[in-house]
């Protein structure tokens, strides 16, 4: 396997006359956690569907593994890549159990019905998402939180390599975002899994990730291990923030503490 099994090379998207990304490079580090941080409408969620193939970029390519994904067949994509898009719909009555079993869907085909290997995995993704006790409750009767961890159980089973989230955490209390960043940091280091997630919250994507990608009006404009990606200069170009940075004790990583108007006359005093 290559070293960036997912890129984007001069990756132009756009929406109707609106050009959110153009001439954006990526390239995704293997068997590590990647998060991309950036202010609302930065084309963050549009970058994740583009790698994804659910946007057809007007230019550029995104590969897999080498091969243009565009041209690849849609089970073999599906195989490879697991996806968790932002509010995804699901139809109406359909049960937990169900709704996770369709993540072994890419793995059947005409000689390959439902097997005990599909069991484990739906088994497993619904004990470790903690959706077991509400299995058989209609997914559109869930809480907000209930439902985003039916969606990543989903994913979960899909056992792909390749896992790409955008706003996991939304919808979940702070107990509950805790969690599911430690399952796909546990999948990371023990299965290997390379995982690209979209956040919001940049300190939870600097004590969470191994790579760090900060965008800013369609563009990366910097990318690496958090420590060196988020500074006070970062912070304040990309979200327009005054900080300071400092070390969380805990993890090792960047803190940020935002510096809100009410502070500043005492930044200043000091």
């Amino acid at each position: 396997m290559s070293e960036a099994p997912l890129e984007a090379r001069g990756v132009r998207v756009a929406y109707g006359d609106a050009v959110v990304l153009d001439g954006l490079d990526l390239a995704v580090p293997c068997g590590e956690v990647t998060a991309i941080v950036g202010a609302n409408g930065c084309g963050k969620s549009t970058l994740l569907r583009a790698l994804a193939r659910l946007l057809a970029p007007r230019a550029g390519h995104v590969t897999l593994d080498g091969r243009a994904i565009g041209t690849l067949p849609s089970r073999e994509v599906a195989r490879r890549l697991g996806v968790l898009p932002q509010s995804p719909v699901v139809p109406e009555g359909l049960t937990v159990e169900d709704l996770v079993a369709r993540g072994r869907y890419p793995h059947q085909g005409l000689f390959r019905q439902w097997s005990r290997q599909d069991e484990r995995a739906v088994e497993a993704a619904l004990a470790a998402t903690a959706t077991a006790g509400f299995r058989d409750r209609p997914v559109d009767e869930l809480s907000g939180g209930q439902r985003q961890r039916a969606w990543i159980a989903m994913t979960l089973a899909q056992e792909t390599e390749l896992m790409l989230l955008d706003e996991p955490t939304t919808y979940l209390d702070l107990a509950h975002q805790i969690d599911v960043l430690d399952l796909l940091v546990d999948l990371n280091r023990a299965h290997g899994r390379t995982i690209v997630l979209v956040l919001h919250d940049l300190n939870q994507a600097a004590r969470y990730s191994d790579h760090l990608v900060a965008m800013k009006a369609g563009a990366v404009v910097a990318s690496g291990p958090p420590v060196e990606v988020i500074t006070e200069d970062l912070v304040a170009d990309v979200f327009g923030l005054t900080t300071r940075v400092v070390v969380d004790e805990v993890s090792g990583t960047p803190l940020v503490l935002p510096i809100g108007r009410h502070h500043a006359p005492a930044l200043v005093a000091g």
